[in-house]
């Protein structure tokens, strides 16, 4: 591939600071220079110049909290309806949007199939169909009762879960799981407030079966996250070293600290989105305001700021994704959870650009990913505005000038000469840079 050496742009390098003037070469899928000023890098005849016309080069965003295989539903068992092929198709979509949308990875919180994600991933990553890189995951663990338990005793239903109950049962799924090739293993420790109220303040699952869902994970090599809206299921996240504790909505005293202590070997989403959307934007689709308000949302839009105040003062890794696809909460639209960041829980616009790159590129467990410097995969994007001083330019696809991943161009900027850059179509993944 020839180098492509990025000039006239203000770059955003992951690390939580304003933007710069600089430039920017690439080589292969690697970024090789990044230098301030311009006019830094020597110009080599073999090398590609690229007009960035004052836009903003960045790290590509990174989607905590992915559910790439929903299908913006309404109810969860709508997703078990849904033909295994049909499913496949909808999930290479929602991967394509993910790209178009600027999200260069996607971490799951769960996979709807048993081996959908395993499969979506494998094609991506051989160049087949264009996607963000995926960490795919199990469908969600669930006892009976749980979060995602969605039979009937007249009648089946099936949604996005594997029902086990019991330390030995749990043992048995999580092998299967992994023998499955998945990544991550996804635990419902607690409920949740959206199945009934009150229920997300309560244990899904016993020590002992939590327990052995880590044994096997740690034994065999996978890492696991855990829907832990309860303060008793993020202490059960923590003593048994859960890689990834999602929303801790209700965590309180003592939970604090053993967070704190174990801030460099974990990292929280508290998928915020699905709540903020619930709360005002889902009355079309049967939640009325006065459903919300029974269902908790406006609570925990109360209470997840104070949680996630705090937990940010005490240097936790907190990462924006919101549990993007459902039908008031759809894929596509991902990047509203960074201007949530700002407006709920006070994080500076740089500040949560550094969580959904920086901190994204060490939640994919991908060395060197997630920042511009050198050495570093050259994920990139082009964006029209600085999102530095207006977070809400992302949320709008027609500001992405570019989107590079693993070097290769995705949405190509027009460098016709005496023109700042126009976007193209999104190129195939086949088509050489």
């Amino acid at each position: 591939m020839t180098p492509q050496l990025f000039t006239n742009i203000q770059i955003f390098d992951g690390n939580g600071t304003a933007c710069f003037p600089g430039e920017v070469l690439v080589e292969g899928n690697t970024i090789r220079a990044v230098e301030p000023g311009q006019r830094k890098l020597p110009r080599e005849p073999d090398t590609a110049i690229i007009n960035g016309g004052g836009r903003t080069l960045m790290p590509g965003l990174v989607e905590a909290h992915s559910h790439i295989t929903y299908s913006n539903m309404t109810y969860l068992k709508e997703l078990g309806q849904l033909p295994l092929e049909e499913h496949t198709m909808l999930t290479l979509q929602n991967a394509k949007l993910m790209l178009d949308s600027g999200f260069t990875s996607a971490y799951s919180a769960a996979s709807s199939k048993m081996r959908l994600e395993v499969a979506v991933r494998d094609a991506i990553n051989a160049g087949k169909f264009p996607g963000p890189r995926l960490r795919a995951a199990s469908p969600e663990i669930v006892a009976t009762g749980g979060l995602g338990d969605e039979r009937q005793l007249h009648l089946h239903h099936q949604g996005i879960e594997v029902i086990a109950d019991g330390a030995d049962e749990v043992r048995r799924v999580v092998r299967t799981l992994i023998r499955e090739g998945v990544d991550t293993i996804k635990v419902n420790i607690s409920g949740d407030n959206f199945v009934r109220p009150g229920f997300g303040q309560r244990l899904s699952y016993t020590d002992a079966e939590v327990a052995a869902a880590a044994e096997v994970a740690h034994e065999r090599g996978a890492w696991l996250s855990c829907h832990a809206r309860a303060d008793a299921a993020v202490r059960l996240g923590l003593k048994y070293d859960f890689r990834v504790i999602y929303h801790c909505d209700f965590i309180e005293g003592e939970t604090f600290d053993l967070l704190e202590a174990k801030r460099d070997r974990i990292f929280l989403a508290p998928a915020i989105g699905i709540i903020y959307t619930t709360a005002h934007e889902a009355e079309k689709f049967g939640i009325s305001r006065e459903v919300a308000e029974h269902m908790g949302m406006f609570a925990m839009l109360e209470q997840a700021p104070r949680v996630y105040q705090e937990l940010r003062r005490r240097g936790l890794r907190i990462l924006p994704g919101g549990d993007y696809g459902f039908a008031w909460n759809p894929i596509g639209t991902n990047a509203r959870d960074l201007e949530h960041f700002v407006n709920l829980f006070g994080f500076s616009p740089a500040e949560v650009l550094m969580a959904a790159t920086k901190w994204g590129g060490e939640l994919m467990g991908l060395q060197k990913l997630g920042l511009v410097a050198p050495g570093y995969l050259a994920d990139l994007l082009l964006i029209d505005g600085d999102p530095v001083r207006d977070i809400t330019c992302l949320q709008h696809r027609e500001n992405i000038a570019m989107v590079m991943k693993d070097g290769v161009y995705y949405k190509r900027p027009d460098v016709a000469a005496n023109a700042g850059p126009r976007t193209t179509s999104v190129r195939s993944v086949w088509e050489t840079a």
